[in-house]
């Protein structure tokens, strides 16, 4: 289950009210993105991809966190009965689906960082999985390079995984293949 698009708004606004921060502004920047990428790919729900997009860092809402905000992300929709949401707060910061891979501070408990690990190992990855990562990838609070954006971490958290790296220009690759068309011009 999700909310509706005004729902999903609303929570939003909630979200930032609790939490006032650029991390509003990208969220819109990437339900924009995926809602365009879902519509120039034919076979994904615009509507979806949007709401998911936009509430793929509702976790930010509880305070300034690092892996806390996808811990807090995922507990807060499953309470919610959004579960299709949670898969995404959980999702969204791994395109290679391995914890280790995380840029940032490891800010929960290792009891939390285990569940995070085992309900990640569960997932089979879908297409809005991988939608929400590469939008994630383009948006800052405004559509960015994907490369600059990933350069922008790194010079922020000190380091960003090869192997991350080339797995979010594969994934933007992919969703090229898909629209037949450059990203940039689906998404600007």
């Amino acid at each position: 289950m999700r909310p509706t698009r005004e729902e999903a708004e609303e929570l939003l606004r909630d979200g930032e009210a609790c939490n006032p921060g650029a991390w509003g502004e990208h969220s819109r920047v990437t339900a924009m993105c995926a809602e365009r990428i879902a519509r120039a790919c034919g076979d994904m729900d615009p509507e979806k991809a949007y709401v998911l997009g936009l509430l793929h860092d509702i976790g930010r809402k509880f305070g300034v966190k690092h892996m806390g905000h996808i811990y807090d992300g995922y507990h807060y929709m499953m309470q919610l009965g959004y579960d299709e949401v949670a898969r995404i707060c959980l999702s969204h910061s791994f395109s290679i689906q391995r914890l280790e891979d995380y840029v940032g501070k490891w800010d929960i408990t290792k009891e939390q960082q285990e569940e995070l690990r085992q309900r990640l190992d569960e997932l089979a990855y879908d297409d809005y999985d991988r939608l929400i990562q590469v939008c994630d990838s383009l948006a800052g609070t405004t559509i960015m390079d994907m490369e600059e954006r990933m350069a922008d971490v790194k010079r922020r958290y000190g380091a960003y995984p090869q192997d991350k790296w080339d797995k979010n220009l594969e994934l933007k690759a992919y969703f090229e293949e898909k629209m037949q068309q450059d990203i940039y011009k689906v998404v600007g």
